[in-house]
């Protein structure tokens, strides 16, 4: 609405100093076209806030959920240049500093969030599961510890299912293609806070969503984060 969307090609060029105008006009700076520091600082208050606000919730489902939700009030989302997708400043925060259209970033980004949890409360995310990006790690490890209900007990028992558990959309019985932070469990769905994805769900999206999904219609295995609380 604002007029501050732009294609991406490294050149600073007109096209990016009027975005730069339109930004300051939005946000009440003088109008120079000039990315100095107060408007670089601004451009990077949501992530900023995403990372660095304190969290306060009580207990570690709930700082998880506060979290995820911090995240999602800051819209992260990827850019798409030099005919690749999932690239920028969000994606790399998730990723390690890695970026590019075959790094589906839905494990980093829950990750991100387990361990922004974790460490407020001085605890190592790594002691429930390995460091790793890839949803079929972290699914195989929940089996080899018990620590992953298969969809099927789910459905069978949903008060399994805690706020805080991630989700695994499973593709075959060692294959997910998915994941997200759950926030609230009802009689047949799952709230969910969910990286990488948009709203119909993709398992390659483009952002930070929050969505309701089906469970009973879904074969959503869930890896619990009770062994860290």
């Amino acid at each position: 609405m604002a007029g501050t969307t732009t294609g991406i090609d490294g050149d600073f060029g007109p096209a990016t100093e009027q975005a730069a105008v339109n930004f300051q006009k939005a946000t009440g700076m003088p109008q120079s076209g000039i990315v100095n520091q107060q408007l670089f600082d601004l451009l990077c208050d949501p992530m900023r806030i995403a990372f660095e606000k304190p969290l306060t919730a009580n207990g570690l489902r709930q700082l998880v959920t506060q979290a995820a939700k911090q995240h999602l009030t800051n819209s992260p989302f990827e850019l798409n240049y030099d005919n690749k997708s999932n690239m920028g400043p969000w994606v790399r925060s998730y990723m390690n500093m890695n970026e590019g259209t075959e790094w589906f970033w839905c494990m980093g980004f829950v990750q991100t969030i387990i361990d922004q949890a974790a460490s407020t409360q001085n605890k190592d995310f790594r002691t429930l599961m390995p460091l790793t990006f890839s949803c079929d790690t972290v699914g195989t490890h929940g089996l080899n510890k018990g620590w992953l209900s298969r969809y099927t007990q789910v459905r069978n028992d949903p008060s399994v299912v805690q706020p805080g558990d991630i989700f695994l959309l499973q593709k075959s019985p060692n294959d997910w293609i998915h994941t997200g932070i759950i926030i609230g469990i009802g009689a047949d769905t799952f709230e969910t806070i969910e990286g990488n994805t948009n709203e119909g769900g993709s398992s390659n999206g483009n952002g930070v969503y929050r969505r309701i999904r089906n469970f009973r219609s879904s074969k959503l295995d869930v890896f619990s984060i009770g062994a860290l609380v």
